[in-house]
């Protein structure tokens, strides 16, 4: 077997496989619960045979395209530029995720048949065949493939076998067959070390760092000692609790982690000062309460003065507010431009809470550029709509030949991106606090929506009220300065307690 090998079925004339989705769609769903799990098994069998098939055509694609980027001019170590980003845009995955499925594709396709063909027949599914590449990179593409042969998959050597033993069966055969690159692989490991951030349920994260073990257990003992030294002077906290805090208080220097970095907390002015229940947004995170998010303004989010360790005086801190006007209309952002290419530092902040995130579609990733979506030397305009928030890998995918961003209009900022291939995607600014996905509704009609849910649940449907839900009305009007459609500009405010003033919008607040 070559990797080139499809399954044993013969191919439908002019189908194609929108057609497979169309008929699958129409069968109806078995009767007995014996049928259900045999469907379930045989759905489970198609999905591992599609991924082999989105391997493959993964493989000729990059064929294709590097054939037309060398018939073009790209350098040679240019070559390859943007093809995983246009393969994760097919997939609706972020870039980094299309990398990783585009590597796997080529491990799969030209050095690892057999792990293919189990794929296609069903015997293992796309994480479990990921598995066995992972644990094989470190390999030559000779010993990869005597791997791959020495555990046959498609033999069914792990019918019924979990994660863990795949993994192991996997480091054993790859170790016995090159324990020198296996061993170089792990001095390797340490220059991979980082630290990052990933949210968790209930306005809580996981701040994760990867380390050399000697690093990571000295950190660790550091922590423990200092919970267990404070438990035994009779701090009511966790262990838990106490090696978080100290964590905290040993990287930012302050109890409670506020220390005069800027985190960009955006709420509505209904949410700041009239204990509305608008969600806020907290840029790396995400949406977060209400309540929440005054609680961090008031204390910095430590809780009691008793908890933080200190007095409320001690945990005082600098407030700063920025208030963000919005069209009534849409709910947008009002534009600052600049003559400058160079994004000013006010249009950034503006476009940064804008965006919040990378505006590939699909890439969730923090934005790391600011860049025109029309090149400034092809006349674009340093403007905020012309301006949108990339990550550093989608930002240098733009610039590669054939790929091809403009503006749009559309509910929010919206821009579209252009794949060498004609295929095109759209990407639309979150709503800020104050608005939502796809509604156009003012907060009144909100209301009576709302109202009218309510009267449904409980039976009493009066035809005579005289209600009516329209498709596209105006968006609720988030800042009161916008009267009429007037704009105003975006201008900062300095307030201690900003908590006793009442200015009316939308806030993006620094700590």
């Amino acid at each position: 077997m070559d990797g080139k090998q499809g399954p044993d079925v013969a191919p439908a004339d002019s189908a194609t496989v929108a057609d497979l989705a169309r008929i699958l769609a129409g069968i109806p769903a078995p009767a007995s619960a014996a049928a259900l799990i045999d469907e379930t098994r045989e759905l489970e069998d198609l999905k591992s045979a599609l991924a082999a098939r989105q391997a493959r055509d993964a493989v000729a694609f990059d064929l294709a395209q590097r054939r037309e980027q060398s018939l073009a001019g790209v350098p040679a170590d240019q070559l390859g530029t943007g093809i995983a980003a246009q393969l994760a845009l097919a997939r609706r995955e972020s870039p980094a995720k299309g990398g990783r499925l585009l590597g796997l594709a080529k491990a799969l396709v030209t050095e690892m048949p057999h792990t293919l063909a189990a794929l296609e027949t069903g015997q293992l599914n796309e994480w479990r065949a990921t598995l066995l590449a992972r644990e094989t990179a470190c390999l030559s593409p000779a010993d990869r493939a005597a791997v791959d042969e020495e555990l046959a998959p498609d033999a069914g050597t792990f019918d019924g076998a979990g994660g863990r033993a795949i993994i192991a069966a996997a480091r054993a055969a790859a170790y016995r067959r090159d324990p020198r690159s296996i061993t170089q692989l792990a001095g390797h490991a340490e220059t991979e070390r980082h630290v990052s951030l990933r949210p968790a349920p209930d306005t809580m994260c996981y701040l994760t760092a990867l380390l050399s073990v000697g690093q990571g257990v000295a950190v660790h003992a550091a922590l423990t000692r200092y919970a267990d030294a404070a438990r035994a002077a009779g701090d009511p906290r966790s262990r838990g609790q106490l090696m978080a805090d100290a964590l905290v208080e040993r990287t930012t220097g302050k109890a409670g982690g506020i220390s005069g970095i800027d985190i960009q907390l955006i709420m509505t002015d209904r949410t700041l000062f009239q204990a509305d229940s608008e969600p806020a947004r907290l840029p790396g995170y995400g949406i977060v309460p209400a309540g929440w998010a005054r609680a961090l303004l008031r204390d910095a989010g430590t809780g009691t003065a008793d908890a933080a360790g200190g007095s409320a005086d001690e945990r005082a801190f600098a407030l700063w507010l920025r208030r963000l006007y919005t069209a009534p209309a849409t709910g947008e952002l009002v534009a600052m431009d600049s003559r400058a290419r160079i994004f000013p530092p006010g249009l950034r902040r503006l476009i940064q809470a804008r965006d919040d995130t990378c505006r590939t579609p699909y890439c969730d990733a923090p934005i790391r550029h600011l860049d025109h979506i029309i090149p400034w030397h092809t006349g674009g305009t340093t403007t905020a709509a012309n301006g949108a928030g990339l990550c550093e890998a989608c930002n240098h995918t733009k610039e590669t030949p054939g790929w091809n961003a403009q503006p749009r209009p559309g509910p929010r900022h919206t821009l579209q991106l252009t794949t060498p291939t004609g295929h095109s995607y759209h990407s639309t600014a979150p709503p800020l606090p104050g608005g939502a996905y796809g509604s156009t509704a003012t907060f009144g009609q909100r209301r009576e929506i709302r109202h009218l849910v309510k009267v449904l649940k409980l039976g009493r449907v009066r035809t005579e009220s005289g209600l009516r839900l329209r498709d596209e009305v105006g968006r609720p009007r988030l800042a009161e300065g916008l009267r009429g459609g007037r704009q105003a500009a975006m201008y900062p405010l300095k307030a201690k307690n900003p908590l006793n003033t009442g200015p009316a919008g939308t806030f993006a607040i620094s700590l």
